[in-house]
């Protein structure tokens, strides 16, 4: 009995989070693309922000990076998983900007919904520009959540690639970002 109140509840939870996410994506939908991109700005700076002040590693790496990408997401789950956001990437000499959107998708045993924040941080000219000119897909994780209180570990470029995920939790170094897809959002770039 117990159990069964407990998928009841869990249930419910996320037809919930669906409807926030649908009423979301309603306001999403009536903004002018110059009010999107302002928002995607804002939130990709905060999340810039906020991982480089938690972590001096992360900060360092930022330094010598060529750019940066940052992105807002959320996934649900409830047997099959999905999710989505919006993001920008940064040439860090002369800010130009790139506006990005990503999509995941999946299928096992999971329950919830997370709201969650990546930032990407670039070596070179090579990979940022084959990230956006070419997207990107996140195949297999790249990497897993560090330490119980969420602090990043990372020390240096993989592939080029510095991954750093945020939410609630804290920050995580080298996200689970598997089965995500980036890609260029050209109706926020025309």
């Amino acid at each position: 009995m117990t159990r069964r109140l407990v998928v009841v509840a869990a249930v419910v939870g996320l037809i919930g989070s669906a409807s926030l996410l649908r009423a979301e994506e309603k306001s999403w939908e009536e903004l002018d693309a110059a009010s999107k991109r302002a928002k995607i700005d804002e939130t990709a700076n905060k999340t810039k922000d906020d991982i480089l002040a938690a972590d001096a590693k992360a900060k360092d790496l930022y330094k010598k990076s060529y750019g940066w990408a940052a992105f807002d997401n959320l996934k649900i789950a409830f047997g099959f998983s999905g999710g989505g956001g919006n993001g920008v990437a940064v040439v860090k000499k002369g800010d130009h900007r790139t506006y990005m959107k990503m999509g995941t998708a999946g299928l096992g045993l999971s329950l919830g919904a997370k709201k969650y924040q990546v930032l990407f941080l670039f070596q070179d000219k090579t990979t940022f520009d084959n990230f956006v000119e070419k997207g990107w897909q996140a195949d297999a994780s790249a990497g897993a959540q560090a330490g119980g209180e969420g602090v990043g570990a990372q020390t240096g470029f993989v592939n080029g690639i510095a991954v750093y995920q945020v939410s609630d939790k804290g920050l995580m170094a080298t996200a689970d970002i598997a089965g995500t897809k980036y890609e260029k959002n050209d109706k926020l770039n025309e």
